[in-house]
């Protein structure tokens, strides 16, 4: 029997949100305008100024990681300008849409799935472009399960170019490693319901000093979005320019201090471990990982069936009825991967227990699968680190 009300979700966004984190948001409401909610949003900025590894403070909107990625968008770039895009799967293509649909002049850089952007590749691309204003990057791409190396490739643009670097980091933030001032991006933008272990509707943007300069003197018209609004209202009454998610603040403080609680760098290790697990267990059982190990990410993973004789479709259908939920593939990857995400309210026995259920779900439809051997390929990385 499986309770209705009970299930192991394990996809990559939203994820768990911890009983501590859940309490927090039960808080009574307060006044969005008090001395106490302007403590708590300067709180909360304070303490997410290590997650991005940067000495200024984030703006926290109310609003999905899309909204940040917009805000990225329109604040940085204004009629006329040219922007490139390093498109690594799905949420690099969101990036270009949203480019597109403010009618700026976009060069794409197409990276197969899969497979990550490599410095090399964007040096030829970005010398093609010189007048180009900015180059959005994917940290984590989310439909792939790709770490793109971040840093090397903020190199590779600052040696070629005056482009300001703008990087997605909406399914890794606060699971990676971050360090914006140190890598030189301009801008980094997440959203709440990822590594934050919150539920859907913050988007949180961090700029250095440059973006901010060409944020201020940004003359693309934005009403919700205008990030400079935002910093002024933060700066000088700490809140912001409209009605702050009040209750998920509460939540994002607490989430925030039970990463400081179990330390930035063991928490980055803890997803680490978790990747190894998830892809010990997948090649135990005979499946094909979707991207190599030097780029695979610690918060996601893929597993490539279009090959098998099953029907993914019909597996994560019978994962659910088990208690447990993966994510499938998007775009022309639907039907052809699932995902598991890992990140976040995750430990290495949430990951036993996924591993367990993908080989029994396996078993049951007759897939010719070794029961346990998952899930002692995973315990045996466990005896090992």
């Amino acid at each position: 029997m499986v309770f209705q009300d009970k299930f192991h979700l394990r996809i990559p966004g939203p994820t768990p949100v911890p009983p501590r984190v859940q309490q927090a948001m039960a808080k009574p409401m307060i006044g969005h305008r008090s001395n106490i909610a302007s403590k708590l949003i300067q709180d909360c900025t304070n303490q997410l100024k290590p997650i991005f590894g940067t000495s200024l403070q984030p703006v926290i909107l109310a609003g999905s990681g899309t909204s940040a990625l917009e805000a990225a968008v329109v604040n940085t770039l204004s009629e006329g300008d040219e922007a490139i895009v390093v498109s690594t799967g799905a949420f690099g293509d969101r990036f270009a849409k949203i480019i597109q649909k403010y009618g700026f002049n976009l060069h794409v850089l197409d990276i197969p799935w899969g497979k990550a952007c490599e410095p090399d590749n964007l040096s030829v691309f970005i010398q093609k472009y010189p007048q180009a204003k900015a180059v959005f990057l994917t940290y984590c791409e989310t439909s792939t399960g790709v770490l793109n190396p971040i840093p090397e490739l903020a190199q590779t643009v600052h040696q070629h170019s005056d482009a300001l670097v703008v990087v997605d980091g909406v399914s890794c933030i606060g699971a990676v490693p971050c360090q914006m001032d140190e890598w030189n991006i301009d801008i980094m933008v997440t959203g709440s319901q990822k590594a934050l272990m919150l539920p859907p509707g913050l988007a949180i943007v961090a700029a250095s000093e440059r973006a901010w300069k060409t944020i201020e003197s940004n003359d693309q018209p934005s009403f919700y979005l205008d990030l400079d609004s935002y910093r002024k209202k933060l700066e000088q009454q700490a809140t912001t320019p409209f009605t702050p998610a009040v209750s998920l603040l509460y939540g994002l403080k607490e989430a925030l201090s039970m990463i400081e609680e179990e330390g930035y760098e063991q928490v980055f290790a803890r997803h680490e471990r978790l990747r190894k697990l998830t892809r010990a267990g997948i090649r135990a059982l005979g499946l094909t990982l979707m991207v190599e190990n030097r780029h695979a990410s610690p918060t996601v993973t893929s597993i490539v069936t279009s090959h098998e004789k099953w029907d993914v479709e019909s597996f994560r259908k019978n994962m659910q009825a088990n208690g447990f939920i993966v994510a499938g593939g998007q775009q022309h990857l639907k039907g052809e991967i699932f995902r598991i995400g890992h990140m976040g309210y995750c430990d290495d026995w949430d990951i036993v227990a996924v591993l367990a259920a993908i080989e029994f779900t396996l078993h049951q439809m007759g897939v010719p699968v070794e029961l346990g051997a998952a899930t002692k390929a995973a315990q045996e990385v466990m005896l090992d680190v």
